[in-house]
């Protein structure tokens, strides 16, 4: 029998978005029982909180960061809209369940706010299968896909706050051995703990990406050089003494280099990877900063 292959994340993300559209189409069949034989639709509808009681409020919910990442804009007016529209349905409910017939006006906001509720979800929806394209499957990390931009940006950032840009690439030491020895699946359990171990120890708004093969590329902001050397070394002795998936350990050398105005992230990088270099060359399991500076 033939192994089904496991999910991606997206997929999975995917499949939840689109179950909980449906259901939120669904609740429509019990409006129009409501209209016709006058039997009340439920909490989900009837409620101020509606909004926040559906199937498809409450899910949004639990997913608002992932779609603010995608288009923090555009999630906004899909809140405005989802709850304009249980206003809206739940006035003409209300109306119905009293004798009295819904007003045309309700009618009309339902219907416009749904229509442009489902355009900007169907926006979404096409936003998160392009983002996944960008994201490497294993580590879950963006791939080099807009670096540049994230760099420039970045530069603008310490130029405002006076704060300085390092380009930094993260290698695992020794993991062709890990590989050879253990097998490629045990190569890529390294290298998913350590992103995840990454994600989770450097500060959120510095960009974290999978640069190729066994590196990363880390783009850190800090307040001073010291500063700088400290989170660095801190990186290196957390991923040192944390437990992979392998009897050995799997510590990272890192390579730095400290943007210069005017600098493109080209030249950040080929300075940031002789640092590594050097560090690899002088032991491994360590950080160094680029001879440029």
């Amino acid at each position: 029998m033939q192994e089904l292959t496991p999910k991606t994340e997206t997929e999975i993300f995917i499949i939840e978005f689109d179950a909980a559209m449906e259901a939120h189409m669904e609740w429509t069949r019990r409006i129009l029982r409501c209209a016709v034989l006058q039997i009340s639709p439920g909490d989900d509808v009837m409620s101020p909180d509606a909004h926040k009681l559906c199937r498809f409020g409450r899910w949004f919910i639990l997913s608002r960061k992932h779609f603010d990442e995608l288009d923090a804009e555009v999630v906004q007016h899909v809140e405005v809209l989802h709850q304009t529209m249980h206003d809206a349905i739940r006035s003409i409910c209300n109306n119905v369940m009293k004798g009295a017939p819904g007003k045309l006006s309700d009618l009309d906001v339902f219907e416009q706010s749904q229509s442009e509720l489902l355009t900007l979800l169907a926006r979404l929806k096409t936003l998160t299968l392009s983002n996944a394209v960008r994201r490497d499957p294993l580590t879950g990390l963006p791939l080099r896909y807009g670096i540049e931009r994230d760099f420039l940006l970045c530069m603008k950032d310490a130029t405002r706050n006076h704060t300085l840009l390092y380009v930094v690439m993260i290698d695992v030491d020794h993991f062709k051995l890990i590989n050879d020895t253990h097998g490629h699946p045990v190569g890529d359990l390294v290298l998913r703990h350590l992103a995840d171990t990454l994600k989770h120890n450097l500060r959120t708004n510095d960009p974290l990406y999978r640069y190729g093969g066994e590196e990363f590329l880390w783009l850190m902001r800090c307040e001073s050089v010291e500063a700088a050397h400290e989170s660095a070394q801190r990186i290196v002795t957390i991923i040192q003494s944390t437990h992979v998936p392998i009897a050995d350990s799997a510590p990272v050398t890192l390579g730095m280099a400290k943007v210069s105005d005017e600098e493109d992230i080209s030249g950040a990088i080929k300075r940031a990877d002789l640092a590594l270099y050097r560090g690899k060359k002088s032991g491994r399991n360590r950080y160094v900063i680029s001879a440029c500076e």
